[in-house]
């Protein structure tokens, strides 16, 4: 069975292009399209899409609350989200991704990043660009001083898995984690699941917000 997506952009012009793009690749297949996040949310209810390819400026309901409703939706658990925008420094984009979304792209990406986006999302991971991981970064660097706030489950963290994290959140894949500590990328991917599992968190995405958030990494150190 092929990787089922769902457009979610108010211009029809967009939506025919992804969709043209999206149905000319083997294993890919539009199952909706919405023109507001309204729209979006409900398509997605009713389809269980695998991923949702999502416009963050719409009518009605917006990106953000569109992604916050299909990411908290327990029968949508399998379904991730992926936020487009042209914007790449649209103040909406760390909204999204604190909403849920497991990846941030612009709309000017080349054709095949968004093949390989979807296939990357589909299948469990999250993608981040490093200038998106770097922005975030900065945004807390430049943000006044903040009050780390405490995690669900930060706790039940050990000291290898506190470790990791704080690997991820610096935008590093299992592959280069595992370089850096010795260990085999399967070793890694077994730690990375049980952090994603104590912190409640759907992807790495999620990860890299909440390390930043609860004070495990401190930008500049």
């Amino acid at each position: 069975m092929g990787i089922r997506v769902l457009l979610a952009d108010d211009q029809a012009l967009v939506r025919a292009g992804f969709s043209a793009l999206l149905e000319s690749e083997d294993g890919l297949e539009v199952c909706g399209e919405a023109g507001d996040g309204e729209r979006a949310v409900t398509l997605a209810r009713e389809l269980r899409p695998d991923v949702v390819l999502m416009d963050v400026r719409m009518p009605r309901m917006d990106g953000i609350e569109a992604t916050r409703a299909i990411t908290s939706d327990p029968a949508l658990a399998q379904t991730r989200v992926v936020v487009l925008t042209t914007f790449e420094l649209d103040e909406y984009v760390f909204g999204a991704l604190r909403a849920g979304a497991s990846g941030f792209l612009l709309k000017n990406l080349e054709p095949e990043d968004l093949l390989r986006t979807v296939r990357i999302v589909a299948a469990g991971e999250a993608l981040l660009a490093p200038r998106v991981t770097k922005r975030l970064i900065e945004a807390f660097v430049e943000a006044p001083q903040r009050v780390a706030r405490p995690a669900a489950g930060l706790d039940e963290l050990t000291a290898r898995e506190r470790e990791i994290l704080e690997l991820v959140a610096l935008g590093l894949s299992n592959v280069e984690v595992a370089e850096r500590l010795w260990l085999s990328p399967l070793t890694v991917k077994t730690h990375v699941s049980h952090v994603l599992s104590k912190l409640g968190a759907r992807d790495r995405v999620q990860l890299v917000v909440a390390a930043y958030e609860t004070g495990i990494v401190v930008p500049g150190q």
